[in-house]
């Protein structure tokens, strides 16, 4: 009787999912551009247990969503994930930030799949999918160019979701591309996802364990007019 606890702060969306057998029994999220996820993230892992009445001995494993995305996002995340195995002694389970998007689609007429995360200017974290499942590119940061993804709307009907899909809409056309522009990334989805994990025993390593941001974080002096918000990467 697995019950999981789910993090998932590797964009804006600062979520926390609760789940009985992989299907989600409470959930507290917010979703909000100026990366709430330091002040929320353990007043929502307390009202999800709470909401549940359950208490944090109840909880069998904790996951956290792994990136790519925000590096501070992923840090709060994992560190809040590492703290509470710790504690109670709890293996921790990742799940990939774009699993999670791939995850969500429930329409299977597309031949692929593409989840894309935003990064800085026209850049994006992505990775291809047939269907929803089976992965068949891995993860990069690339450059959106008119000529992004072609090898796979060319050849079938195609879905590009997730928070840099606004980037590809703008560059890319073709009859085949279709958009989800609104999809995050959430705990609700990992649900599933953690739970196929804990039953292999797919664990992670606590003392070795980090965050899988892809690329080298570049930081740089916020403008009083940007105070607040954080650079993808």
């Amino acid at each position: 009787m697995a019950i999981i606890l789910n993090l998932e702060t590797a964009t804006t969306n600062c979520s926390v999912c609760l789940a009985k057998h992989g299907k989600p029994l409470v959930v507290e999220e917010q979703n909000t551009p100026n990366y709430s996820h330091s002040e929320q993230l353990h007043i929502f892992i307390k009202k999800v247990v709470e909401r549940a009445s359950l208490s944090l001995l109840d909880i069998a494993a904790v996951a956290v969503s792994k990136g790519p995305g925000s590096y501070t996002g992923l840090r709060i995340g994992v560190s809040a994930a590492k703290g509470l195995c710790f504690a109670l002694d709890l293996p921790l389970i990742s799940v990939p930030t774009l699993d999670n998007l791939a995850y969500q689609v429930t329409d299977n007429s597309f031949d692929y799949v593409i989840p894309v995360l935003d990064a800085r200017r026209m850049e994006v974290y992505s990775a291809v999918f047939r269907g929803r499942q089976e992965q068949i590119r891995e993860t990069m940061a690339e450059i959106i160019t008119e000529q992004s993804f072609s090898e796979y709307y060319k050849r079938g009907k195609t879905l590009i979701l997730g928070p840099g899909a606004q980037k590809c809409q703008e560059m890319l056309k073709h009859s085949n591309l279709h958009f989800d522009v609104d999809r995050i990334p959430s705990a609700r989805e990992m649900a599933q996802l953690s739970h196929g994990k804990y039953q292999k025993t797919d664990f992670e390593d606590m003392a070795y364990f980090e965050p899988y941001y892809l690329k080298d974080f570049i930081g740089k002096k916020p403008s009083p007019k940007s105070k607040g918000t954080e650079n993808q990467g």
